[in-house]
């Protein structure tokens, strides 16, 4: 005997799908809108392929596939492109080693063309447009000592991690920059999506980054590098300890005369 669907339930299974298709059309198009655009450009898009064809496919295959001496770059998204090239962490410039700030190898123009080809292999995490003007620099100082502070240092200035890498410096960093490297997750850094840190609360911190970090109002103008707190507390601690002894031996040996 076969059983027959209830018109309810197909009405319901019917709602679901089409829920899951409109999620999946809103998804894709929320993580490429910022390379998309670039990508559809057919012109743009060859541009990069030749510069990428050029500079690229010894450690990311002619496709961007990816290699033994490179991962693949298929849907990794016009921010992550952008992010590796505008700070000159790629190309790389020894092998195997970990990617360092440097010069870009690229010019401008080389670069929107490379991020439209990137772009063009699958979506991704699209450009952030990040804007700092009206962001809360005391929110983004209380969320970056929450999430970033432990690698990157409270002063920004960067600190060791496991294997031999380290969180690098923040403070040459732009806000664009700040916003792309939490969403995309260079290196060992984890990835902070939008359900982690909201996109007014990665502005936030970006303001915090490029503001407070990058120009601190050293009060004494005495900054002992931008340590931090802890190693210029120690200092401190020192040089009052090293006073206050003096202090003591001046007044004892004046007693004893």
């Amino acid at each position: 005997m076969t059983g027959r669907l209830r018109p309810g339930a197909v009405g319901f299974g019917a709602l679901v799908a089409l829920a899951a298709v409109a999620f999946a059309i809103s998804y894709a198009h929320a993580q490429d809108a910022g390379g998309g655009a670039r990508a559809r450009d057919p012109a743009l898009v060859e541009r990069g392929r030749v510069l990428f064809q050029t500079g690229c496919t010894s450690c990311h295959g002619v496709e961007g596939q990816g290699t033994d001496q490179g991962p693949s770059l298929v849907g990794v998204g016009a921010a992550a492109a952008d992010f590796q090239l505008r700070t000159g962490r790629m190309p790389l410039a020894v092998s195997g080693k970990q990617a360092v700030r440097k010069p870009p190898a690229y010019d401008d123009a080389q670069i929107d063309a490379l991020v439209a080809y990137v772009a063009s292999l699958g979506p991704g995490p699209a450009v952030p447009d990040v804007d700092v003007g009206q962001a809360d620099v005391v929110t983004g100082g209380q969320l970056y000592r929450a999430n970033c502070a432990a690698c990157h240092n409270a002063a920004g200035t960067g600190g060791a991690l496991s294997y031999g890498h380290n969180a690098p410096s923040l403070l040459q960093a732009t806000p664009v920059e700040v916003v792309e490297a939490m969403r995309t997750g260079p290196g060992q850094m984890p990835v902070f999506g939008p359900d982690a840190i909201s996109d007014e609360e990665a502005a936030d911190i970006a303001r915090y980054v490029t503001g407070e970090l990058q120009h601190p109002d050293d009060r004494g103008d005495f900054p002992l590098g931008a340590t931090g707190p802890v190693p210029e507390g120690f200092v401190a601690w020192i040089v009052g300890i090293v006073v206050v002894g003096g202090a003591l031996r001046w007044i004892v040996r004046g007693h004893h005369v």
